[in-house]
């Protein structure tokens, strides 16, 4: 099987290809481009079974490259966030990879593509209306109760997000701290991922709110928030998320 890697961390596509022949021998790697602009050139003279395909490249979205040639070529895609493309892959009988990326579902991936390669069929204008091209709808606002009140809260006044003893709460830019009734994860996917980030299992940060950033022990980083936080607070980027906020920052 000639397969083909479209990511732009060199890391991630060798430990793909690694995984890929330990799951199969007789997968044959091609090409790892990474960029969009590399992409098409290569695809411009070359064909594969398979693409394995990161939503995010270096110059841009990867949905660009189809936009520059045709491609019937099966699609894999795989990225470190944005949990709503997978109900648009799962639509369209595409197969979506959530970094990092886990050999068995790796494994799986493949086991589909084999059952299901004769009835591919990728619906990119479905596709891009549920990204719009990376810009999907995100939350604006969050009503929250005072007491007796209600009042609203735009998210751009949010410095970051916090679970403690069970519950959720968000400290604004002017230091106020109030309670929200949903889940980390619920708030990781509403919120744009662009501008928040989920750090570790209790905090999701503004970009805006990262005063300082300071190497920790095990190649994690230790941020430093405006508003500032208890000192017995866990504002370590954990080490499963610490390449893609590295990725998030220098984006």
């Amino acid at each position: 099987m000639d397969v083909l890697i479209i990511e732009d961390e060199e890391v991630a596509a060798e430990r793909l290809e690694s995984m890929l022949t330990d799951i199969d021998p007789e997968v044959n790697v091609l090409a790892k481009p990474g960029s969009v602009k590399e992409a098409v050139s290569w695809l411009r003279v070359h064909t594969a079974d398979l693409i394995f395909v990161d939503i995010q490249l270096s110059d841009g979205l990867s949905f660009a490259i189809f936009d520059e040639i045709p491609v019937s070529t099966p699609l894999i895609f795989t990225t470190a966030y944005d949990q709503y493309a997978i109900q648009a892959f799962k639509h369209n009988s595409i197969s979506y990879l959530l970094k990092p990326i886990r050999k068995k579902e790796l494994a799986e991936s493949l086991g589909k593509f084999r059952r299901l390669k004769t009835a591919f069929g990728i619906d990119f204008g479905e596709l891009r209306s549920v990204y719009q091209y990376g810009k999907k709808e995100y939350k604006k606002r969050f009503l929250v109760s005072i007491g007796e009140k209600l009042k609203k809260v735009e998210v751009e006044k949010i410095a970051y997000f916090y679970a403690m003893e069970k519950s959720v709460f968000f400290k604004t830019f002017d230091n106020k701290t109030l309670s929200v009734d949903q889940s980390l994860d619920a708030l990781e996917e509403e919120l744009d991922p662009d501008q928040f980030f989920r750090i570790n299992r209790k905090y999701i940060v503004n970009l805006d709110s990262i005063e300082e950033m300071v190497l920790w022990s095990r190649s994690r980083i230790k941020l430093f928030l405006t508003p500032g936080v208890a000192k017995d607070e866990d504002t370590v980027v954990s080490i499963s998320r610490s390449s893609d906020f590295k990725k998030w920052m220098n984006s």
